[in-house]
C-alpha cells in the first residue's frame, strides 16, 4: 500500500481589478481629485514610486481621525453577530466583517479643493503642505494596469507572494452613523462598510476612496508556514514620472507657507519637472 500524500496547502486567491464595480458609485473620468500631504511625504512617494495606503482600522493619529472607519454599523451589529457559518459555528458574520476590515487598505482623495482638507490633513510638517491634483480616469487606468493579474507582485518581508488584494474605487456615502442600517433584508457585502462614514463628522471631506482588500476568511501563509501579518500601511507601486507625463497628475498646489524652492529643487534632482506649482485656491 502506498503512503498517503497530504493535501497541499490551498493557494491564496488572487486579487482582482474592480470585482465590486456594481456596488461602486464613481465620478466621471475627468473629475479632479485632491490629495493633501506634507511636502516630505510627497517627496518620499515620488522618490520611491508609490502611493501610500493605510489599513482602515488604524486611522487614529491625526485631527478628526475616524475610529469607526470601515467598521460595521451599530444597527447592523446584532444581526451580524447572530449569523453563524454552518461549517464554522463559532465564527459569526460580525467576525468576518471585522477580519475583512483588518485586511483592507485605503488611499483617500477629495473631489473638492476645499479649506477643510487643507486644515485637517498633513499637519506638523517643517516644509509645509502640498496637494497633488489627479485626474480620476487616468489615475484609475494606471492603477488597474499596475494590478492586472499578469503583472502584479506582492512583496512581503522580501518574499514575493501571490497578489491577494483587489482594488475598488468609490465615492464615500455619508450616513447617520448611529441609526443607519444596511442589513434589513440581507447581509451586506463587506466592501460597503469601507465606503460608509458618519455624515455629521465627515461630510465635508467629499471623499473618493481607493481600496485594496483581501478576503476575510482563512489565513495567509508563506511557503515556510509562517502567517502573513497585515501591516498598518502598505505601498502600491506608482510611477510619478509617468503620471505627470500622461497628465494623470495635473498639477501640484502648495500652501502659502510651503517651501516651494525646496520642493522644486528636490524634484529636479529626480529629473522631474512638473507643471508649475501654484498656491492653494
Amino acid at each position: 500500500m502506498s503512503e498517503s500524500t497530504p493535501n497541499p496547502r490551498p493557494l491564496a486567491p488572487l486579487g482582482s481589478v474592480e470585482p465590486h464595480a456594481l456596488f461602486m458609485r464613481i465620478p466621471s473620468d475627468d473629475q479632479l481629485l485632491y490629495k493633501v500631504m506634507t511636502v516630505e511625504n510627497l517627496l518620499r512617494s515620488v522618490t520611491n514610486n508609490y502611493l501610500h495606503f493605510n489599513r482602515i482600522d488604524s486611522y487614529s493619529d491625526f485631527l478628526n481621525a475616524d475610529e469607526n472607519d470601515g467598521r460595521q454599523l451599530p444597527k447592523d451589529q446584532h444581526l451580524n453577530t447572530a449569523t453563524r457559518f454552518q461549517k464554522a459555528p463559532d465564527f459569526s458574520a460580525a467576525d468576518y466583517y471585522d477580519q475583512c476590515r483588518s485586511r483592507t487598505y485605503a488611499c483617500c482623495f477629495s473631489i473638492e479643493n476645499s479649506p477643510y482638507i487643507w486644515e485637517i490633513y498633513a499637519n506638523g510638517s517643517e516644509k509645509g503642505k502640498a496637494c497633488v491634483v489627479f485626474e480620476f480616469g487616468k489615475l484609475r487606468a494606471m492603477l488597474n494596469s499596475e494590478l492586472n493579474l499578469g503583472g502584479a507582485v506582492l512583496l512581503y518581508e522580501s518574499n514575493c507572494c501571490r497578489q491577494i488584494f483587489s482594488v475598488n474605487y468609490r465615492l464615500v456615502n455619508y450616513v447617520p452613523w448611529g441609526t443607519h442600517q444596511t442589513n434589513e433584508e440581507h447581509l451586506s457585502n463587506p466592501i460597503l462598510y469601507t465606503y460608509l462614514k458618519d455624515s455629521d463628522r465627515f461630510r465635508e471631506e467629499r471623499e473618493l476612496r481607493i481600496s485594496l482588500s483581501a478576503i476575510g476568511i482563512g489565513h495567509f501563509a508563506l511557503k515556510d508556514g509562517s502567517l502573513i501579518e497585515f501591516p498598518s500601511s502598505l505601498q502600491l507601486g506608482f510611477d510619478f514620472r509617468t503620471a505627470i507625463a500622461s497628465a494623470a497628475i495635473r498639477e501640484i498646489l502648495l500652501a502659502p507657507e510651503a517651501d516651494s524652492s525646496f520642493l522644486k529643487n528636490e524634484l529636479s534632482k529626480l529629473r522631474i519637472v512638473p507643471a508649475p506649482t501654484s498656491e492653494k485656491k
